[in-house]
């Protein structure tokens, strides 16, 4: 595959991780243009990275030098900007969630339809521990998984991560939510580490999610994803082994138990020459996961996220779905009665929506 040419529509701090993927991958990735709004903002853009910026819709689609369109916007904002891109029959790689509310999520999917080509950047399953995991998973090593325990990532995230780690598709879900809070002292943000001690309240929402058989825990607070003394934890159950965060167990037979780190290996440490990037996940021997924009100096984020435009450039091409928007709508739709649930402590159970009948 050539270099992937790709426009942007937004220019908020998530929009800059594409620019950043860009830089750190020219060879790779190139943004054509980006539409901002406001004029302002565009040309500090344009100074900063050197992308061509415009303010208008018909501006952004005239000479089309891009084969898909990022959408990087508010939910509120983001259904329009899909339905109208899609009317134009320009491929779509929208940021999450696609829709701010069930309504909208509906409202979205009968204007676009299953037909149009449609995708979302949906980047905790492509982080690369999170990537070895469901290859693990997936893999047959732990047998049937039936089990899943997620404190790693918020709302439809952690729910992408569920439904991926458990094998769930659009099935029906019965929700129990419970919320914490409890005083936790500040960490840093995303304008830098903290400036003085102060105290905040931690929200912690807990949920339970049965899917027939297949059941799975999610457990998550906000402070998590900048906290230095919070951690994130994975735990994945099947029934001839587990993964507990980076600890891999399982039976080779009945009388054979096999137990290993899902190690981290990365270059640049200790003498090593290589360079400095992150060169995949080893379980015992064996490559459980490979990043493929080596040696490109890239935080798990953005590797995630290039693997989304990667994927994008090949299914913009013909290539097979990696994450549609009928996925996407199901997690948003199962996290937010997983918030009805946590908010009211009533149990919800789903039923099917639209995108999982045209699925």
């Amino acid at each position: 595959m050539g270099k992937i040419r790709f426009g942007i529509i937004g220019g908020g701090w998530r929009a800059e991780f594409y620019l950043r993927i860009a830089a750190a991958l020219p060879e790779r990735f190139e943004v054509a243009r980006m539409l901002v709004r406001r004029e302002e903002k565009g040309a500090a853009l344009t100074a900063q990275w050197g992308i061509r910026t415009v303010s208008s819709m018909e501006q952004f689609v005239r000479e089309r030098d891009y084969s898909f369109a990022v959408v990087s916007v508010s939910r509120e904002s983001c259904p329009d900007y899909i339905a109208e891109l899609a009317s134009r029959g320009i491929p779509v790689l929208a940021e999450t969630p696609p829709a701010k509310d069930l309504q909208s999520l509906v409202q979205l999917f009968e204007a676009v339809g299953a037909e149009a080509k449609v995708q979302v950047a949906e980047q905790y399953l492509y982080q690369p521990m999170h990537a070895a995991r469901i290859a693990v998973a997936h893999s047959g090593k732990l047998g049937s998984v039936s089990h899943v325990q997620v404190s790693a990532a918020h709302g439809y995230h952690g729910i992408s991560l569920i439904r991926r780690l458990l094998g769930v598709r659009y099935e029906d879900a019965v929700i129990r939510g419970e919320r914490f809070t409890a005083p936790l002292m500040a960490g840093p943000g995303r304008g830098g580490p903290p400036q003085e001690e102060s105290f905040r309240d931690s929200v912690q929402d807990m949920a339970t999610l049965r899917f027939g058989g297949r059941t799975a825990l999610y457990d998550f607070a906000g402070d998590q994803y900048f906290s230095w003394v919070r951690k994130n934890r994975v735990l994945v159950r099947g029934d001839r082994g587990e993964i507990a965060d980076e600890e891999l167990r399982y039976l080779v037979d009945y009388r054979t138990p096999v137990s290993m780190e899902m190690r981290r290996v990365e270059t640049g440490h200790n003498g090593n020459l290589e360079g400095y990037y992150h060169q995949g996940i080893l379980a015992g021997s064996e490559w459980v996961y490979r990043n493929p924009f080596i040696p490109a100096r890239l935080t798990d984020d953005e590797i995630a996220i290039a693997t989304s435009l990667a994927n994008m450039a090949r299914y913009a091409e013909g290539g097979p779905s990696f994450y549609s928007l009928a996925e996407a709508s199901q997690d948003h739709y199962l996290s937010l009665m997983m918030a009805q649930a946590v908010e009211t402590g009533e149990t919800v159970r789903t039923t099917p929506q639209i995108w999982s009948e045209r699925e």
